[in-house]
């Protein structure tokens, strides 16, 4: 088990030796199998081996067949596993008769990712939306669990909440996520408040999305060493779930452009619905955007279930029509080009070698600012204000003093030019 200090870096504590089991109804569990190694090891366990079992349906008392229980017991002997992390997720009987017949840890997917984000959440409003989370999974559970969280020592699936669950009962828990759910409205108008005011100063919104550990923080820090912002970079590491809270980042390219460039929670398939909900509003930002980067790791094999997920994940939050530019990233590792994606809609980009990260940007440009016009203009020296307004806000190719007021050259925001246009010298 690990635990990560105020740098993300990995505080090794106790280790746990695992073994995956995932149960295959109708279509192929190989690539979730895949993946939920990598979430034990982001957790800091040791992945023994995996069982799968084919089924016609779910055995409602253990999830899988009893001979493959009696199987999976003698696995653990065997290999000395201390814990068994099922790929699906399991009701509260499931997970009682389970650790009696194996006699050892048994968590599922949904408490393993659940673990993942308590020890990785730093600010106020993520550990509030983890703990929601936890407890709206728990909550129906109470009567089931047993030794996953009966220890009140550490482990997957008891930090934060999890360390009182037997001895809080349900009256308690709900007047707990009641309270949680407050705190978070609150928070949450804080946030409308800041969009109002954004919106109000027609600063368009970039939301950068995509699978877990796809590249996106890697991409905004590179934006932010083109434009000179290094010491506004976030944190980046090739390991899922990096990073949680919500990044936001001011971006004024040189011609006075202005947008917000906010870096999102990665999606992975079977996020936890709990866990969608509890964040649903940090990613309503992704509502509220001009434009979503949806990026892709165009390195790994099954990209396109990736984009299915991430696509599936956007719909759920209502921002299926938001426009979108899909960015293919870890080209450096590709060996074959791809050949499945192009259009203006695409780019193919390196953040850790930065290739086409200024096209990149030219497209971000294209599509959220096209709304802007080029005028020229003469401003009385009475209306010092609307001068230095453009000077401040608008895309100055060229100013001049003459006699009877100031002119300018400017790319402008069609708004603004609504405003102005009784100045325009055509």
């Amino acid at each position: 088990m690990v635990r990560f200090n105020e740098n993300n870096e990995i505080i090794r504590e106790e280790e746990y030796q695992a073994i995956l089991v995932g149960l295959q109804l109708n279509e192929d569990v190989s690539y979730s199998m895949e993946e939920l190694s990598g979430l034990a090891q982001a957790a800091g366990v040791e992945v023994l081996g995996e069982m799968i079992q084919r089924l016609e349906k779910p055995n409602s008392a253990t999830l899988i067949g009893k001979g493959k229980v009696e199987e999976l017991a003698e696995m653990c002997q065997v290999m000395e596993a201390d814990t068994v992390i099922f790929n699906e997720e399991l009701s509260g009987m499931q997970l009682r008769n389970l650790e009696e017949q194996l006699s050892v840890r048994v968590i599922d997917r949904t408490i393993l990712i659940l673990d993942i984000f308590a020890a990785r959440a730093t600010s106020k409003e993520g550990k509030l939306q983890v703990e929601l989370a936890q407890l709206q999974y728990r909550m129906p559970r109470l009567t089931g669990f047993g030794k996953s969280l009966s220890r009140l020592g550490g482990g997957i699936g008891t930090r934060g909440p999890g360390e009182k669950k037997l001895e809080t009962d349900r009256r308690h828990i709900a007047k707990r996520m009641d309270d949680i759910k407050k705190e978070l409205a609150q928070i949450k108008n804080t946030r409308s408040v800041q969009r109002s005011r954004r919106e109000k100063a027609e600063i368009p919104v970039v939301a950068l999305v995509g699978y877990t550990n796809s590249g996106k923080s890697a991409i905004m820090n590179w934006l932010l060493t083109m434009l000179e912002k290094e010491d506004k970079a976030v944190t980046e590491q090739d390991m899922l779930f990096a990073t949680l809270d919500t990044q936001q980042r001011s971006i004024r390219l040189a011609n006075n452009c202005e947008f917000i460039l906010i870096d999102t929670v990665g999606f992975v398939s079977k996020l936890p619905h709990s866990l969608v909900e509890a964040f649903k509003a940090t990613l309503e930002e992704i509502v509220y955007a001009d434009l979503l980067l949806h990026v892709v790791d165009a390195a790994y094999e099954n990209y396109d279930f990736q984009i299915d997920v991430t696509n599936k994940v956007i719909d759920e939050l209502g921002a299926g029509n938001q426009e979108k530019i899909r960015v293919y990233n870890k080209m450096d590792k590709v060996l074959e080009p791809l050949i499945d994606a192009s259009g203006d809609d695409c780019v193919f980009v390196s953040a850790k070698r930065g290739d086409n990260m200024e096209q990149l940007l030219e497209k971000i440009k294209k599509a959220i600012f096209s709304t802007r016009v080029r005028a020229k203009l003469l401003i009385p020296y009475s209306r010092g204000d609307l001068s230095s307004y453009l000077y401040e806000k608008a895309a100055v190719f060229a100013m001049d003093h003459r006699e009877d007021g100031t002119f300018f050259d400017v790319e402008l925001e069609k708004a603004d030019y609504s405003r102005l246009k009784d100045y325009d010298t055509v």
